[in-house]
């Protein structure tokens, strides 16, 4: 096995017992970049110099027998909507040609100070306003869409291009792409991870969290990321939490609710069965199964479009106005469209948001998650615009993506999505678990204990 396919927590025990340099590890990581890169299109950056650099000061740390804990001479990619102190911040678009980063966002910050390495910058659909990325390719199959908006983040982690990743989520962005190229993507509950330094895309609506090759890496960057930063009004003061799963697998008592409704309509065969399957395992394994109902899935759309479309036009105001030529015909068409909603619109959705986080909030006082799809078909092929489903429903590619993955974003709970199979034409499947405020530890614990029934994962084959 070569040092790039080490999962973050392999990795970590390498270079703590000295078997595995940070050098070693970061020169790998890079030597996967120059192999994959032309062929998938992660990164819109990657920063080999200062990488190396780094590395070779976490390696003179280790020499001394000084760890910063588990991500000391980590790589990461970082979605290029995240500050690094000196480096552009281009969210993928022409309006951010000449921005360069004054500082580091909070949690760049708090990756560096737990010896994590940025190895470059990874690719997201324009300003984070889409559903799949259309710079970069699938780690599966080349043909195929990548996911997004942190499409770049997830196909790095995938193809061995980066240890770890860190994305954005507003309407599905990490458990997307996670879902689609077969790796992990953890929303944390909205205000757990400070924002500040991340280009915003609806400041109500969006999350920063990790994606990883397995939950228990996901435990540990959460465990760097989480905590209070004044700099960030949503930020909350949340209690320090371990949130390193338990070894034990045993679910008993844990009740897991399964969705009549919403979750599995118009969702493809395969996903479904793949899901169901998961869920049994979850079951044999201790877990209670609830039948629920999933409330106000009717005002799903029109809420989640209702709150993010203004915000992501007043966030872009200025530029709209004097250069908006410089962006993309599909987020130039999204942002013009804001200018069209009302106050009353805005208004309306957000007491729609109040009314389904008051009905999830009783939702989740019955069990203690919910499993569900991630996405109710796997990659679609690039230039694909619509899904049609067995009854002739026409759904768009973006509405299709997001219609799963939205609820927990207005509702500000979290979830964690983990692969759970392929389909036929060999295309990872994602299951997502939602949880209560704050109930990253169950998730991450029920995720982890999921995860030791299936063999180990291997990287994407790059063809």
């Amino acid at each position: 096995m070569q040092p790039y396919e080490l999962s973050i927590t392999a990795a970590a025990e390498e270079i703590q017992a000295r078997r595995l340099s940070p050098v070693e590890l970061v020169d790998s990581v890079l030597q996967r970049i120059e192999q994959v890169e032309p062929h998938l299109g992660a990164y819109v950056t990657v920063t080999a110099d200062q990488a190396r650099r780094t590395a070779r000061e976490a390696e003179h740390e280790a020499a001394q027998g000084r760890f910063r804990g588990p991500l000391h001479g980590i790589p990461v990619g970082l979605k290029d909507l995240i500050d690094v102190a000196g480096s552009p911040t281009t969210a993928s678009s022409r309006v951010r040609a000449d921005h360069r980063a004054a500082s580091d966002s909070t949690v760049a910050a708090r990756l560096r100070a737990a010896g994590a390495i940025v190895v470059g910058k990874t690719h997201t659909h324009e300003f984070a306003y889409g559903l799949t990325t259309p710079q970069t390719a699938n780690a599966w199959d080349r043909d195929r869409v990548a996911g997004g908006s942190s499409g770049g983040s997830a196909v790095a982690v995938a193809s061995g291009a980066a240890t770890f990743a860190l994305g954005t989520d507003t309407g599905g962005s990490i458990r997307v792409p996670a879902a689609l190229n077969g790796v992990v993507g953890l929303k944390p509950t909205y205000g757990l991870v400070p924002r500040r330094g991340v280009t915003s895309l609806s400041w109500s609506l969006d999350h920063v969290g990790p994606i990883t090759r397995t939950v228990e890496d996901a435990a540990l960057v959460l465990a760097a990321l989480a905590g209070h930063d004044p700099r960030d009004p949503a930020s909350v003061a949340a209690s320090a939490v371990d949130y390193r799963p338990p070894s034990d697998p045993d679910l008993t008592g844990v009740r897991v609710g399964v969705p009549r409704t919403h979750y599995f309509d118009h969702v493809d065969a395969e996903v479904a069965t793949a899901v169901h399957r998961a869920v049994a395992q979850l079951e044999a394994l201790g877990a209670r199964l609830v039948e629920i109902d999933i409330p106000m899935t009717r005002y799903l759309q029109a809420t989640q479009w209702g709150l993010m479309v203004p915000e992501a036009t007043a966030y872009h105001e200025s530029t709209l106005r004097t250069a908006p030529e410089l962006y993309q015909p599909d987020v130039r068409i999204l942002l013009e469209a804001g200018e069209l909603m009302s106050a009353g619109d805005y208004l309306r959705a957000q007491r729609a948001r109040t009314l389904m986080r008051d009905a999830w909030a009783r939702i989740l006082e019955d069990v203690d998650l919910i499993a569900a799809p991630t996405v109710p078909t796997t990659a679609v092929r690039a230039g694909q615009d619509t899904v049609t489903w067995p009854d002739g429903t026409v759904e768009s590619v973006p509405d299709a993506y997001v219609r799963l993955s939205s609820p927990v974003n207005i509702t500000g709970v979290p979830a964690l999505s983990v692969p759970v199979g392929h389909d036929s034409a060999g295309m990872p499947i994602g299951m997502q678990l939602l949880g209560r405020h704050f109930g990253e530890r169950t998730l991450l614990r029920v995720g982890h204990a999921y995860e030791g029934t299936q063999s180990g994962r291997a990287l994407a084959p790059v063809r």
